[in-house]
């Protein structure tokens, strides 16, 4: 509802503008009641009398402007009109109002006719701001669509010049000015009136009727099924179809919805280029007049129902949305950007101003580095002046200086030759000085050498006396050790010469165990080869018995004298008797 108002207060704008007539942006009272009665009446909008009466009645304020007018205009007029009038005898009411006192019939190549569809158009692409203008961008626009519905091709490069003689102080042109412009032929030359005409037609019914594509068609009828010829006007929610072009005898109307579809049809009954709209309740076979314009109406069909699908306004106005918006967007940044530029300049300003008084300061600090200048100058020949009366005065006191240290220096001559004698002796002094503690040192380190001496000479003493006593107690120790030893000493010598007796007596007995052993061995022997002769013989004649042979039951000791006289066990005997004698001894 608020894009319908805004479409109204546009034309009502004009009615109101027109029945200005001094300019003073006011109307008198009797003609704004008869602009309502009129409004409401095309509006089909129920008249209030009383309420007509009460808001216009005869007072001394006089005439209304047109912020005095406006809240009846919304209160009574606007907030009820609802979508049911015929929106070209609105317009064509406001219109009557506004175009004998603008319009210039004589200067135009257009008819009055489409000087009003102009008009219209001029109210659906203007700004919505008042006065109402139409900005370049649409204007290029509308006379895009005109040339394209001509058929002839855009001149870009006229626009350009056109928008290079465009009033700069002028934000865009007024509806008279449009009229004017599209009337006196500029962007339509070549063209005749009749095309010139069809094109504002053909835009005003796409733009205004929204009007998305028409032509005609052959239909077939539900009841005798015949073929007839229709003029069929698409539109966003219906198409109508009519007897001819100039829509005067409608003949029926096929209601889009969300749920419609479109389809192609073969051929068939010598009709072609035929194509199948479904709706809820109702069947529409149609028979285009080629191919092309088959393709293009199955399209456009398609387009509204998607549209219908996603609730989306018709094509024109949704692309007159977007540039509107564009242009918002676009006044946003360039009002940005002029504000940036604002606050630049007024930095610039600022930064002009510090730089101004860094300028007046530098140069007042000059001017103050010049006056000092001028007073260091003047108190530098002052100085000068001083100076040189000082270095006379120093001068006469350098004289008086020199020779008083002329004087002192004979006197410190004198005074030094007597220190360095004094140096001399002192020298002496400290060479016999030490000289003498040299002496004392050296006769301290003796004494200390000599008591340190004395100290380890009765060390050595009482060692030596230590060692003394140790081995004349060792030699005591020694002696009986040595009687002692004598005494085993002998004891040994005698068990010594008891073995050796024992050894004697071991000897003679071994002789005479080994003459036994000759005589025992020659006897076995003598044994063996009878017992060797015997066993021959039994071997021979018996062959069964094999006789044993005697032996030793112990085994036999072998000394260096060879076989021993006895055996282990006695020899054993006689050494543990031998052992025994020796430890009681």
């Amino acid at each position: 509802m608020g894009g319908l108002k805004d479409e109204l207060l546009k034309a009502i704008w004009h009615a109101f503008t027109a029945l200005d007539l001094d300019h003073s942006g006011k109307v008198s009272k009797s003609q704004l009641k008869v602009l309502s009665h009129n409004l409401c009446t095309v509006l089909k909008v129920p008249h209030d009398p009383v309420a007509l009466e009460e808001h216009f009645r005869d007072d001394d304020e006089g005439p209304v402007s047109n912020q005095g007018y406006m809240p009846y205009l919304n209160k009574f007029i606007l907030e009820k009109v609802q979508d049911n009038f015929d929106k070209i005898e609105f317009n064509r009411m406001c219109w009557t109002l506004c175009v004998k006192k603008n319009l210039a019939k004589s200067l135009l190549l257009i008819t009055e006719d489409e000087a009003f569809k102009v008009w219209v158009i001029f109210n659906f692409l203007s700004e919505d701001k008042y006065p109402l203008i139409i900005v370049p961008e649409e204007i290029e626009y509308l006379l895009k669509k005109l040339t394209e519905a001509m058929g002839g091709g855009w001149q870009q490069e006229q626009f350009e010049n056109y928008k290079i003689n465009f009033d700069d102080n002028k934000d865009g042109l007024s509806v008279w000015e449009l009229i004017e412009l599209i009337g006196n032929g500029q962007f339509s030359k070549g063209m005749d009136r009749q095309t010139v005409s069809m094109a504002i037609n053909e835009v005003f019914n796409e733009l205004i009727l929204d009007v998305l594509k028409q032509g005609y068609m052959m239909k077939k009828g539900h009841r005798r099924k015949n073929w007839t010829e229709r003029w069929f006007v698409l539109k966003p929610n219906i198409i109508s179809y009519y007897v001819s072009e100039d829509l005067k005898d409608k003949k029926g109307d096929i209601l889009l919805d969300e749920n419609c579809c479109v389809e192609s049809l073969p051929d068939k009954d010598g009709k072609k280029c035929l194509f199948l709209i479904k709706c809820f309740d109702k069947t529409f076979e149609i028979s285009a007049s080629d191919k092309k314009k088959k393709q293009e109406w199955i399209q456009a069909i398609h387009s509204t129902i998607h549209l219908l699908k996603l609730g989306s306004p018709p094509p024109h106005k949704e692309a007159r949305q977007r540039r509107k918006e564009l242009r918002k967007k676009v006044l946003a940044e360039q009002e940005e950007m002029e504000r940036q530029m604002k606050e630049l300049q007024v930095a610039n300003e600022n930064k002009q101003q510090e730089l101004e008084t860094v300028r007046k300061k530098l140069e007042e600090a000059a001017s103050r580095a010049a006056e000092e200048e001028k007073k260091r100058l003047q108190t530098q020949v002052e100085l000068q002046a001083r100076f040189s009366t000082e270095l006379e005065r120093e001068k006469l006191i350098r004289q008086q200086m020199e020779e008083q240290v002329a004087q002192k220096s004979s006197e410190l001559e004198q005074y030094l030759q007597r220190v360095q004698e004094l140096e001399d002796m002192y020298l002496k002094l400290q060479e016999a000085l030490e000289d003498e503690r040299q002496a004392r040192q050296d006769e301290e380190t003796v004494r200390k050498l000599q008591a340190r001496l004395l100290e380890e000479e009765s060390s050595k003493r009482a060692e030596l006396e230590k060692w003394h006593l140790e081995q004349q107690q060792a030699i005591r120790t020694t002696e009986a050790e040595k009687q002692e030893l004598e005494n085993q000493r002998a004891v040994k010598e005698q068990a010594l010469q008891e073995a050796v007796e024992q050894l004697q007596q071991l000897e003679l007995e071994r002789k005479q165990a080994l003459e036994q052993y000759e005589g025992v061995k020659k006897k076995l022997e003598m044994a063996t080869n009878k017992t060797k002769s015997w066993k021959d013989r039994v071997a021979q004649h018996e062959g069964l018995i094999r006789l044993i042979e005697p032996g030793s039951k112990n085994p036999h000791l072998i000394t260096n004298w060879g076989p021993a006289a006895f055996t282990q066990a006695e020899l054993e005997e006689r050494e543990k008797s031998w052992k025994g004698k020796k430890a009681t001894e």
